[in-house]
């Protein structure tokens, strides 16, 4: 449990711990009782309050490997930071190999390595698997070289429900067809979502990916979170 920041004597007032301006807006870090906030252009993204969902995309991604790609120690990219449920996750897990975090809000590595998100992250972020990126996911999938056996991609509340106009690219079929070059033959792409999409489900079937599916996650209200897979043909 994270401890209440000591200014903030009502749990539902939130306190404002840290706000940037950067290339792609606004971020800011706001906490609320014990629970940490992270809100980009005046959107919520995420918080520190279950992370359930987080953790499925990540094993939801492993358990879908067949035996070839785990040989030797499975690669994934995550993408991003957020709050570091998902990072944290994969390095629990010692079938992960290699681990990549590409984030491109200096202001949400920095919440990790120097402030109050180390509390989910630290021990994440000294593994030595461990690799943080700081460049922007939609860049990096269209121009690395890099490739992995999984994607987990949480950079939005969902396909259909983007932070930035610039991230809405990485869902179109040039976008899809980029997020499938940096996989290996097999691999899997794992893509976080507030809703389910059964447009992107068929986005994904059009761009050459196979076994599309939904796994579901339960919230307290609302419709619940899912994690959108597919993969690679081998």
């Amino acid at each position: 449990m994270l401890s209440p920041h000591p200014a903030d004597t009502d749990a539902q007032v939130p306190v404002v711990l840290d706000r940037r301006d950067g290339p792609h807006g606004e971020v800011v870090l706001r906490q609320r009782g014990a629970r940490y906030e992270i809100i980009a252009n005046g959107c919520f993204l995420m918080d520190t309050s279950d992370g359930r969902s987080e953790r499925l995309l990540v094993d939801a991604a492993f358990e879908t490997l067949d035996g070839a790609a785990l040989y030797g120690g499975a690669s994934v990219l995550i993408g991003g930071l957020g709050v570091g449920f998902s990072l944290a996750r994969a390095a629990a897990n010692p079938g992960w190999g290699r681990i990549a975090v590409v984030e491109r809000e200096r202001a949400i590595i920095d919440w990790h390595r120097e402030g109050p998100l180390g509390a989910i992250s630290r021990e994440a972020l000294s593994d030595p698997r461990t690799v943080i990126l700081h460049t922007d996911l939609v860049a990096y999938a269209r121009t690395a070289s890099d490739t992995y056996d999984a994607l987990c991609l949480d950079i939005d509340n969902g396909p259909d429900w983007t932070v930035t106009e610039d991230n809405s690219s990485l869902y179109s079929p040039a976008g899809l067809a980029a997020c499938q070059a940096r996989l290996n033959p097999g691999g899997v792409l794992a893509v976080w979502s507030a809703q389910p999409s059964a447009s992107f489900e068929e986005s994904l079937r059009n761009a050459g990916f196979s076994g599309v599916r939904t796994k579901e996650v339960q919230v307290a209200r609302g419709v619940p979170d899912v994690v959108h897979l597919a993969h690679r043909p081998a």
